[in-house]
């Protein structure tokens, strides 16, 4: 192999992020910390398209249903129809901050997240969900009979 082939190799090792494992796209999520379940059917956003359109279009979330943008550090509420739970969360999973009822017409940011869950509002309250919670992810088994509206079961 030539030299100028073993550099540019060098550099793409360097340069070139490592390939992220894609999570399924239905999970149930717990608060491992606390015990108990944050969400039972959450969609996951992690391709570029998904994430600019978010939760845009949709009427409601139900209880148990949310969306994990990944990656994501803020959140903007515009043209949104309902107000939203706002989980940042780090790379190992952990809550770096939680917003209750954010509303319509809003941005919430934080800078030390890696992604975001987006969560039907009263989620995290009913949840005692805090900072510095540990969450786990795990496949969400889908509802028997239940029709799928955007990806999100009903």
């Amino acid at each position: 192999m030539s030299l100028l082939r073993q550099i540019v190799e060098g550099l793409r090792k360097f340069l070139v992020p490592p390939a992220v494992e894609i999570p399924a796209d239905l999970l149930k999520v717990v608060n491992v910390t606390r015990g108990t379940v944050v969400a039972t059917h959450l969609e996951v956003a992690h391709s570029g398209a998904k994430r600019r359109k978010g939760l845009l279009g949709r009427d409601r979330l139900n209880v148990g249903e949310g969306l994990w943008i990944i990656p994501c550090e803020s959140v903007h509420t515009f043209f949104m129809r309902f107000p939203i739970d706002l989980v940042y969360l780090d790379r190992e999973n952990r809550v770096r901050k939680v917003r209750s009822r954010v509303g319509v017409w809003r941005i919430s940011i934080c800078l030390t997240a890696h992604s975001v869950l987006e969560l039907a509002a009263g989620a995290v309250d009913g949840t005692q969900t805090r900072q510095g919670d540990m969450l786990e992810f795990t496949p969400a088994a889908p509802t028997p009979g239940a029709g799928c509206i955007n990806g999100l079961v009903r």
